[in-house]
């Protein structure tokens, strides 16, 4: 499989940052929608695809089974097109960190595609989630595939929102979005529909199997919990989780993905000759440059 190079791929990276900066508010919405419904998909496949394998004999297969069918929200999205703001949370410091956007344009897209998230894994949650019945309830009968899948539910947003404390949702979620942002990374890198999604899968599958917290995929998780009444779930829980999965997400793709690889390969390097310019960059910027 063909590849691009290190120093290509953050190339990339810092042209995908700059267009989705530039992107009306419209655009980021639908977009935002899009990926949060795609994510909630993979959520939702991983719930039904892990309900009723036991622990005693599956062991820890289970969380894998349930990493491998969760990268389908990431494929969607990357090939599909669409805008997660984990992504967003790298492909755009990189793009600042190289003096191609301002903080203010990120600041925008980020909220645009948060709301967009939201609401598209809101819908998921509540229409295909719980009013189709795939999920069950509390009430669905004993053995049935909608009791196993309840079950798996309350299994993961009980750990999500209840079991784990908000420093270790706030650790997970940096090493969540490292491998997110890898993802994304390697589907830049890759020049083939089959590369993309090979390098997609392999760090995602990583990131639900370790137990790591996703800002986008709780919001599918926990609102789902609250739709069906887990036991313990809460909207202070929610909250709560979703702040601190936010914060760490955000140290996960800025600091060890974006600030890392735009240090090895772009710092001190001259922008490449012919790139576009937005009305992003700044005048200054451009004389200290020496394009203009």
């Amino acid at each position: 499989m063909a590849f691009h190079t290190s120093q290509e791929t953050a190339e990339l990276a810092v042209a995908s940052g700059v267009s989705k900066a530039a992107l009306p508010a419209g655009k980021a919405l639908v977009g935002g929608f899009l990926a949060g419904a795609y994510i909630a998909f993979g959520g939702l496949l991983a719930i039904v695809a892990s309900a009723g394998l036991k622990p005693a004999t599956w062991g820890g297969l289970i969380t894998l089974v349930t990493g491998v069918t969760f990268s389908l929200g990431l494929v969607l999205t990357v090939i599909g097109g669409a805008e997660l703001l984990t992504g967003n949370m790298m492909l755009l410091p990189i793009a600042l960190l190289h003096r191609r956007l301002g903080a203010a344009r990120l600041a925008v897209n980020w909220l645009w595609v948060l709301i967009g998230n939201l609401v598209g894994s809101l819908f998921v949650a509540y229409v295909l989630a719980d009013k189709t019945g795939v999920i069950g309830t509390a009430a669905s009968k004993a053995g049935s595939p909608a009791a196993s899948n309840f079950a798996r539910l309350s299994a993961i947003s009980i750990g999500k929102a209840v079991t784990e404390s908000n420093a270790e949702v706030f650790y997970r979620a940096i090493g969540c979005n490292w491998l997110v942002c890898l993802a994304v990374w390697l589907g830049l890198a890759a020049m083939d529909v089959g590369g993309k999604i090979l390098g997609i899968v392999l760090p995602i599958t990583a990131f639900v199997a370790l137990g790591f917290d996703h800002v986008v995929a709780n919001m599918f998780f926990l609102p789902l919990a609250m739709f069906l009444h887990v036991p313990g779930v809460t909207f202070t829980h929610l909250l709560t989780n979703l702040i601190f999965a936010f914060l760490g997400n955000l140290v996960g793709a800025a600091v060890f993905v974006a600030g890392a690889y735009w240090f090895m390969n772009l710092r001190g390097n001259p922008e490449p000759a012919g790139a576009a310019e937005t009305p992003y960059q700044r005048q200054p910027i451009f004389a200290r440059r020496g394009n203009r």
